[in-house]
């Protein structure tokens, strides 16, 4: 039976951060969840567990050990080798309740008085504060950006950021915001001066699944043995599955001892994942391709949809094609807006995410969530569209 992603659901009165964190007549399509039921599967899943009525400690409470996990780690094994031809060990899978706490466990475990963590911004705010949690300091390579809207690695801005403290570099791939899918060649010119340097490169893969026309996506660490002595990989269903709230992530660490290095930052600090989320994982990955078959479908057509309206319907608004995500980065300076998210809160009554928080290179952009019923994005997009009108169309470039 096919999914019914046109289905809108009624989460204003969930527990809900994204349909409860503003007024009732505010569209929200700005945090990273999307607007779907999670697939059946799982549910027939959680709803056998809670049938038992117990709800003790699941295994790997003490350890983290993926050894204590033997059906989980093997389908993570199986499903990496599979989707990308990468082969790891079920010792190789560390398992975390999210990749955010990962982000920032990965950068406790190679912090070191004066040392430093290098970011690519615009991006994912919470790539931008771990380096900061782990008394580390911050540098920047920016991404360049095309007159097309798309984004590259400026290479010579890449390999001189990357000094004698820079402890490890934080890879978003694909992208969050800008959607861009990093290839065999642009990660393996990466990987030299970190591998030179002896830098570790943290990647951030927690998209891999929601790629689109046919693209592969290629885990850094994938790549080459060396690549992967150097690298901590995250990767998940939350995005995937549409599971975030269950919190289970796994860390992919083939490097033993940097391995452990990154267990004893977490000693005593990070919580074990939870039972529901070990079965949401499992059932996610077992039984639930199907509906992530059509789940992309449903993704690119939503995609080419805004995309259309975006430059048909918004003249002063361009837009960054992603390449993977369910996550539209909107240029909107030529609106000359002093800030084009409250802009938009305020007299569209839509909620995106505020380009300024994605640091360098975000002010004046926005982050807009598709992962939602066409007729969400409809109203939300035919809303934006009156907003900008009402103030009349933007002047254009040159003229005050």
């Amino acid at each position: 039976m096919p999914e019914d992603f046109d289905e809108v659901l009624p989460r204003r009165n969930s527990e809900s951060f994204k349909w409860r964190t503003y007024p009732p007549d505010v569209l929200p399509l700005f945090v990273a969840d999307m607007d779907f039921k999670s697939p059946a599967r799982v549910a027939q899943a959680l709803r056998r567990y809670i049938d038992e009525g117990v709800f003790g400690y699941p295994r790997g409470l003490h350890s983290f050990d993926a050894s204590e996990l033997p059906s989980l780690s093997d389908i993570v094994v199986e499903r990496m080798d599979r989707r990308y031809g990468w082969r790891i060990t079920p010792e190789d899978v560390v398992y975390i309740p999210g990749v955010v706490p990962g982000l920032n466990l990965a950068c406790h475990a190679v912090s070191s008085k004066g040392g430093a963590v290098l970011v690519q911004p615009p991006v994912y705010p919470p790539i931008l504060s771990a380096p900061v949690n782990a008394h580390q300091n911050r540098q920047e390579a920016e991404l360049e950006r095309a007159a097309d809207g798309s984004y590259s690695i400026n290479w010579d801005t890449f390999e001189s950021a990357i000094t004698p403290e820079t402890r490890m570099v934080i890879l978003c791939n694909p992208h969050n915001p800008v959607g861009k899918m990093f290839g065999p060649e642009d990660l393996a010119r990466i990987a030299e001066p970190c591998l030179s340097k002896d830098v570790v490169i943290c990647s951030d893969e927690i998209h891999s699944d929601l790629v689109f026309g046919g693209r592969r996506h290629t885990p850094l660490a994938s790549i080459d043995y060396e690549i992967a002595q150097r690298t901590i990989t995250f990767v998940g269903p939350s995005k995937t599955f549409n599971l975030a709230g269950l919190q289970c992530a796994f860390a992919i660490i083939p490097n033993a001892d940097l391995r452990r290095r990154f267990q004893a930052a977490r000693e005593g600090l990070t919580p074990w994942i939870n039972a529901p989320g070990i079965i949401a994982a499992q059932a996610a990955y077992r039984e639930c391709q199907p509906w992530l078959d059509e789940l992309l479908l449903y993704l690119e057509r939503n995609r080419d949809f805004l995309n259309h309206f975006v430059r048909t319907e918004l003249p002063g608004i361009r837009m960054t094609i992603p390449e993977a995500t369910h996550l539209a980065w909107l240029d909107c300076r030529d609106l000359r807006l002093t800030n084009p998210y409250e802009f938009f809160l305020n007299h569209a009554r839509v909620a995106l995410s505020d380009g300024s928080t994605f640091g360098p290179g975000g002010a004046g952009f926005l982050r807009l969530n598709f992962a939602c019923p066409r007729r969400t994005l409809e109203d939300a997009l035919e809303r934006i569209r009156r907003a900008c009108f009402a103030t009349g169309p933007p002047a254009p470039l040159g003229t005050s």
